[in-house]
Order: C-alpha cells, then structure tokens, then sequence
C-alpha cells in the first residue's frame, strides 16, 4: 500500500528527478517504505542494511571493541628511599630529589623563579633562593608512601587500537569515523564492494519483476502518477 507520506515522497522525489526512470523510483519506493539507511563498512569494504545491522553483527563476532585492562599509576615520588639530596622552595615546600628529577638544581630554580606565593624580590627581580639538604632525617620527612596503582576495565577499538572508557565511546567513534551512509540507489548502481548476505537477499527479493510490477500496479490506482506511468510505459 502506497500510504499518504509516502505518495508525497514519491511525488517530491519525481519533481526533483524528472529524468528517473522506473527502477529508480522504485529503488526510492523501497528505501522509504522500508526505511532502508544502507552503510558502508570500507574496513570490510562490505555494505550493510543499516548502522544498527552493522553493529550488531560485529558485536556478534567481536570483531566492534574488545575489552581490556589497563593499570593506573598514580603520580612520580619526589623523593624516595635512594634519594641522597634535595633541594626545597622555601614559599611552598616543592621538593625535588637528585635521583628523581634529571636536573634537580634546575628545576628548583625554575619553579622558584616562577613560583607565585614567591614574593621577595631585590630590585625589582624575584630572589630565587631555596634550600638543599643531604640530611637523610629531613630527607626521610619528605618520603610520602604512593598510592597502589589501579586496575580499570576499558574497551579498544578493534578497527583503530584506540582506547575508550566505555562500550558506548567506542560505539560512537566506530559511528563518527568509519562508516559511510549510502542511497539505495547508490548500492544498486555500484559493483565495487560486495553486499552483506541478509541484504543482498533482501534485494533480490524485492528487484524481481513482479515485485516491481505490483508497484506499478499500485502507482496507477493514483491519478497523479498517471504521466510518469505512460512515459515509463512507453
């Protein structure tokens, strides 16, 4: 049955391409009757019926997103066991150790050169001064214990590696980047990737002869396609 919407569609359509001959229509016919929205997975370089058929069946084969699990560090110690030396700022108490920073001296001058609670200045220039210590009892007041690392479950991209927090990330960057959406008319007109079977099956099933010719059946039981017909006709 060719509904009210979608007799407006196909007279919209008609309008739009004058020149579309009856397959074409027909094509168009399908694609909304059945609200096709075919996909193109170039990884695969396979057509699917719609996004959501895709994703389905990579989900199936796992072959969409893989979970993994990765373990989360936190932070650097500034000063350990080993460490022998340190030197301090005196505005905040930011230490750095001589076996965990590569360049401890620099770095200490760095920070108190920019340090904003450093407010002592001679001429006009802030004082960089701070303290070095190779007492292992200060040293030892330095020595924080460090949290445990975590374990955290996260997917990977089976088609780019990519790490995301979650399934429904990685869904959304496989939506975004690496589909292409087709007409169905686009699907039909290409010989260059191969079609997915349960489509491919669905096509034949609606391309027949007497598929099409029950929708012309149906177009002539409506008096605006009367001069579409008889130019197809003809």
């Amino acid at each position: 049955m060719i509904t009210k919407l979608l007799k407006d569609e196909l007279l919209s359509f008609l309008h739009g391409n004058r020149k579309a001959d009856l397959v074409e229509v027909y094509l168009f016919y399908l694609e909304k009757r059945f609200d096709l929205k075919p996909v193109l997975f170039p990884k695969e370089k396979k057509i699917y019926k719609s996004l959501e058929d895709l994703i389905f069946q990579l989900e199936q084969r796992g072959q969409l997103y893989r979970e993994t699990e990765i373990k989360i560090q936190f932070g650097k110690d500034s000063v350990n066991a080993e460490t022998a030396k340190i030197y301090i700022c005196p505005h905040t108490g930011k230490v750095f150790g001589n076996n965990t920073c590569h360049n401890p001296q620099d770095a200490i001058y760095d920070w108190v050169s920019k340090c904003p609670e450093n407010t002592e200045t001679d001429n006009g220039m802030k004082v960089k001064r701070f303290y070095v210590s190779e007492d292992p009892q200060i040293i030892k007041n330095y020595i924080t214990k460090r949290k445990e690392p975590i374990s955290k479950i996260v997917y990977s991209s089976a088609v780019t590696g990519k790490l995301f927090n979650s399934k429904e990330a990685t869904i959304e960057d496989f939506k975004k980047n690496h589909i292409k959406y087709l007409t169905i008319q686009e699907v039909q007109n290409q010989n260059r990737f191969e079609i997915e079977q349960s489509f491919l099956n669905f096509l034949q099933e609606y391309l027949k002869e007497s598929e099409i010719q029950k929708f012309v059946e149906e177009l002539s039981k409506h008096a605006e396609f009367e001069s579409y017909l008889e130019k197809w006709l003809q």
